[in-house]
């Protein structure tokens, strides 16, 4: 029988940054979670111990840290994770790819009796922006998003039509609650003259106009809406990914109390939930390449 090393990559995961841009007296603050893994000519230190070829994952933390300096900020995510992925790829010959993955945690102003306050920041709550940079050799792939992303409507979502069975306890309903926590990323085509700051904010903000706006008669039909309209407005994204909970709202039954509850009192349940997962693409989209293969938990 033989054995071989198979697929492999490593690096220093979750690198803390925060960098404040003091160029003015409005300080602007920028917080991120780097991820630098590499792939190459790693077989000697795996089967042998031979570290010839092996770049620290310490200077790997280092670097995102210096090239943060040198860089003069970290701009947007995906430039930052560009950047980085393209400097090991060239600094180092055993480097053959790099995948680098960056969170970042949004900070607004605090709110003053004399307006935003210039040098201090209150956390926003648990939303994340996203990227995912992939290099391999020459090819570049680009795949951003968001997480956490809370929403909420209290009426205009109804449910009903399904298939019933001698399990079938839900109720059919034409006014419910629709809530549920936006996990969702988008691959874009190509990584040249893309806007990417300029592109999140459209993103975002079409996804939260999509699902005020649908009238929904399933969390699934909302979600292509969702991805429908993040590609009908943006060319430069090939498919959006979703995965996507049905934060379950249950009328609470007041009649024990001699109450009547029209829509009004519910039980927030977080567990068990529906868990809704879908791909909206172009079907002329370009080939993913090695774009999704490190980016888990979508189908």
């Amino acid at each position: 029988m033989g054995i071989r090393l198979g697929d492999n990559q490593y690096g220093k995961a979750e690198v803390r940054l925060v960098h404040i841009d003091r160029g003015t007296d409005v300080h602007r603050i920028k917080d991120i979670s780097v991820t630098s893994q590499l792939r190459g000519d790693f077989d000697a230190v795996h089967v042998e111990g031979d570290n010839a070829n092996c770049v620290p994952t310490d200077t790997q933390k280092n670097t995102v840290y210096a090239l943060a300096k040198e860089n003069n900020g970290v701009g947007a995510i995906e430039d930052f994770a560009l950047l980085l992925a393209r400097h090991f790829v060239d600094e180092h010959d055993c480097v053959e790819g790099a995948r680098q993955e960056i969170e970042e945690y949004g900070w607004d102003r605090i709110d003053t009796a004399d307006g935003p306050h210039d040098h201090s920041f209150v956390r926003r709550g648990g939303e994340t922006r996203t990227t995912v940079v992939t290099k391999d050799g020459d090819q570049e792939w680009v795949v951003s998003g968001l997480d956490g992303l809370t929403v909420l409507k209290s009426t205009g979502s109804e449910f009903h039509g399904y298939p019933k069975t001698k399990y079938t306890t839900l109720k059919e309903t034409t006014d419910r609650i629709l809530a549920t926590d936006v996990t969702a990323r988008w691959r874009y085509v190509g990584t040249d003259g893309i806007a990417w700051d300029k592109a999140y904010a459209s993103v975002r903000a079409i996804l939260l106009e999509t699902f005020a706006t649908t009238h929904s008669l399933a969390l699934q039909q909302t979600l292509y809406a969702m991805g429908t309209a993040v590609l009908e407005a943006h060319p430069e994204i090939a498919e959006v990914k979703f995965s996507m909970p049905n934060n379950h709202h249950f009328l609470v039954d007041l009649s024990p109390f001699g109450l009547d509850n029209p829509n009004e009192v519910f039980f927030a349940a977080d567990r068990p939930y529906g868990k809704i997962e879908a791909t909206v693409e172009r079907d002329d989209a370009p080939d993913a390449g090695r774009a999704w293969e490190t980016v888990p938990g979508f189908v």
